[in-house]
């Protein structure tokens, strides 16, 4: 008896989300297929004159900046600092 339970909620589990499936499939519209005009008319004006090339951007600039000074330290300055962590405790917004 309790097999014959089993194989009903298993059927049950099945065929209720396969009923849901084709009845959405059965109530949705059909697409229309795309209708293309029998006739494309151009514009009949002149085109508009545009710059063949584009404005040039500006070069980067070639001046050197000097480097950080070299310390003895950890590069990093995460590892024992408690107050620069984002925990997003309160009053931590500015």
């Amino acid at each position: 008896m309790a097999f014959s339970h089993r194989i009903a909620a298993l059927a049950a589990v099945v065929a209720i989300p396969l009923g849901i499936a084709a009845t959405s499939f059965a109530l949705t519209d059909q697409p229309k297929s795309p209708e293309v005009p029998p006739r494309v008319e151009l514009d009949s004006g002149s085109p508009t004159t545009t710059p063949t090339r584009p404005a040039p951007t500006p070069t980067p600039s070639d001046e050197v900046v000097s480097r950080p000074p070299v310390t003895d330290g950890p590069a990093s300055d995460d590892d024992d600092d408690v107050s620069d962590d984002d925990r997003g405790e309160p009053g931590d917004d500015g």
